[in-house]
């Protein structure tokens, strides 16, 4: 346990927590149980806490709720967690539930930023370094790619997965996936274009941000379905790590892919089934 000085006299902490000793815990913080804190988080005040694991250095400010019970009528109170990684910022009145079903775990990566009153849903993944701006929610089973960032208000239907390093347009609303690099707005939120910035920012190289966008323009084409789109990538796209996954992530999309127009986003992209 942290020495006292660490800990308001007016926490709350049950005795199966495990607490590094330098952990600082506000005014009026609940942690229950089943709950590890690693050394250097902050807690702020009437943050609840339980059934969590939180990595080095996150911070979690006041009114954030974290493992709270699932919000699925199929939950029997089997045990599940949060797993946070390190140097996370969880911001006010965000909410991360713990999964649904035998030993199940939602899970967000290392240096990622919720921002106030975001929501993630169980059994959801986040990977590192993922953003979700204000009151961003994400539904059950929704898998975020590295580097992803949700706009504020957008919203995700549970089982969508949203590529890594895609950037989505505020009040946005999808139940397809979002295409990795991308930048794409609307509800549902269509392709716009490639996410130059953010590929930039992280190191992605001029030739390969080149080369997703000559993809995502063929992807785009209103002439070709994806099945022609995908043969055009291979036959025309110099191959490189970035334009392998965006087309594997593709193929092997089960909710189908927001790319073209309001009239097809919701059709499977490799099937044509409406879903």
């Amino acid at each position: 346990m942290p020495a006292l000085n660490n800990i308001h006299k007016t926490a709350i902490i049950d005795e199966s927590a495990k607490i590094a000793p330098d952990v600082e815990i506000g005014p009026n913080v609940v942690i229950g149980k089943d709950v590890t804190i690693e050394k250097g988080v902050t807690i702020g005040a009437n943050a609840h806490i339980e059934y969590a694991e939180i990595g080095e250095g996150t911070r979690i400010s006041p009114f954030a709720s974290i493992g709270g019970e699932p919000q699925d009528l199929g939950y029997k109170g089997e045990p599940t967690k949060v797993v946070i990684g390190k140097n996370c910022w969880i911001r006010e009145f965000a909410t991360i539930n713990r999964a649904s079903g035998e030993n199940g775990v939602t899970k967000i990566g290392n240096k990622c930023m919720l921002m106030a009153y975001a929501h993630v849903a169980h059994n959801c993944v986040l990977e590192d370094e993922v953003i979700m701006a204000n009151a961003a929610t994400i539904g059950g089973h929704t898998h975020v790619g590295f580097g992803a960032f949700l706009g504020g208000l957008s919203v995700y239907h549970q089982n969508v997965r949203v590529g890594e390093m895609a950037i989505v347009s505020g009040a946005s609303a999808t139940r397809q996936d979002i295409l990795p690099y991308s930048k794409s707005e609307g509800i549902p939120p269509i392709v716009r274009d490639v996410n130059a910035i953010g590929l930039r920012r992280r190191g992605v190289d001029k030739a390969s941000r080149d080369a997703i966008h000559k993809a995502i323009r063929i992807l785009k084409n209103p002439e070709l379905n994806t099945t022609m789109a995908l043969d055009e990538i291979d036959k025309t796209v110099e191959k490189n790590e970035y334009v392998n996954k965006l087309v594997e992530f593709i193929k092997t999309s089960k909710r189908g892919v927001c790319i073209k127009s309001n009239k097809d986003v919701y059709m499977n992209v490799n099937t044509g089934e409406e879903i």
